[in-house]
């Protein structure tokens, strides 16, 4: 099959290319490379022995995008290209529902004018917002905290209002937990512009020296040691489960959303303990106030996937660090 990934030498985007490419599709990618990098296509060329046609351009650019839908037969896009800080979207929000929405219309836009009708997006489980329940299941109600979360059910929302008004439509939302790991050459995995937003990735700054510590953001939490419990996935298992969604929509024309999560929640705390021993090194911290808007927990129900996908998360927190660590000494002795 011939599959378009928008922003797919992003972290996930890149690890869902290996996976693609293994199954013997042919994987076009188009990025702006505003937070990836372009040796990212030599690392995944390396890795799936293909060379991958690759476009610098942005996802709103209609024109272009009609163009690689056309020259490369595409039947299938899966939707990665997006911004994805929740503290930068508050402070500019304009520019996240321009990119994250806007973006998703005028692709939307584009493969109407290809007749391309099958569509995988990568939405998040901040469409959910507070629990009132966990874990959280598909049925839970939709209410995010954040504009970030609110851009994702946006374009969840204008993806089922066009199945509804299109029939020949298939197309699966993904809502991701916390994607951390890498992929096991150590040739790949998460490295953001900057200093990072997220935990692993600063994580791992920390101890390859660039970062000093790692701040706690609060542990006065109502959990086992009082910090924050996230349901960590690796990116592995999470670029399968777009593997097992592609192969699913194929028989299923509507929209339909997912789960795509471990079921588990693991403390900030379990985390720098896993990554101490696969590092072998200690990493510093301080605990410092709550961040607005955290919550104490999140994890996924992931049975929908497990049952209508044949999908379920296999790797544990171990083996997510261990990755991690491997593309960080990888790392090490590149010049970024």
């Amino acid at each position: 099959m011939n599959i378009l990934l928008t922003g797919g030498l992003g972290f996930i985007g890149s690890h869902t290319a290996t996976v693609l490419a293994a199954e013997g599709h042919e994987v076009v990618i188009i990025d702006n490379l505003c937070n990836s990098q372009r040796q990212t296509l030599d690392s995944l060329e390396c890795i799936t022995g293909k060379k991958l046609p690759f476009y610098e351009g942005d996802v709103r650019d209609v024109p272009l995008l009609k163009e690689i839908l056309k020259k490369h037969h595409i039947e299938c896009v899966i939707h990665f290209a997006g911004l994805k800080s929740v503290a930068e979207s508050g402070a500019d929000p304009l520019k996240y529902f321009d990119n994250n929405v806007g973006g998703s219309i005028a692709l939307i836009e584009a493969m109407q004018a290809a007749n391309v009708k099958k569509l995988i997006f990568s939405s998040s489980a901040t469409v959910y917002g507070e629990p009132q329940y966990l874990p959280y299941d598909e049925a839970h109600p939709l209410s995010p905290m954040n504009v970030y979360g609110r851009t994702k059910l946006q374009v969840e929302e204008i993806l089922q209002d066009l199945s509804k008004s299109d029939p020949d439509w298939s197309i699966v939302c993904l809502r991701y937990f916390n994607p951390i790991g890498a992929h096991e050459s150590g040739l790949i995995g998460e490295l953001p512009q900057g200093i990072p937003n997220n935990l692993m990735p600063y994580i791992c700054q920390v101890v390859s020296g660039k970062l000093p510590h790692l701040n706690i953001f609060g542990d006065d939490y109502d959990t086992k040691d009082g910090t924050g419990e996230r349901d960590y996935i690796h990116v592995m298992d999470l670029a399968e489960g777009h593997l097992a969604a592609l192969v699913w929509l194929q028989e299923n024309p509507g929209c339909h959303a997912f789960n795509l999560g471990s079921g588990d929640s693991f403390s900030v705390l379990d985390l720098l303990r896993h990554f101490e021993e696969a590092s072998g090194h200690k990493i510093p911290y301080k605990v410092v106030d709550r961040r607005p808007g955290d919550l104490p927990e999140y994890f996924a129900k992931a049975d929908k996937a497990k049952n209508l996908l044949n999908w379920q998360a296999k790797r544990d927190l171990q083996s997510m660090c261990d990755s991690s660590w491997k593309y960080q000494e990888q790392l090490s002795k590149l010049v970024i």
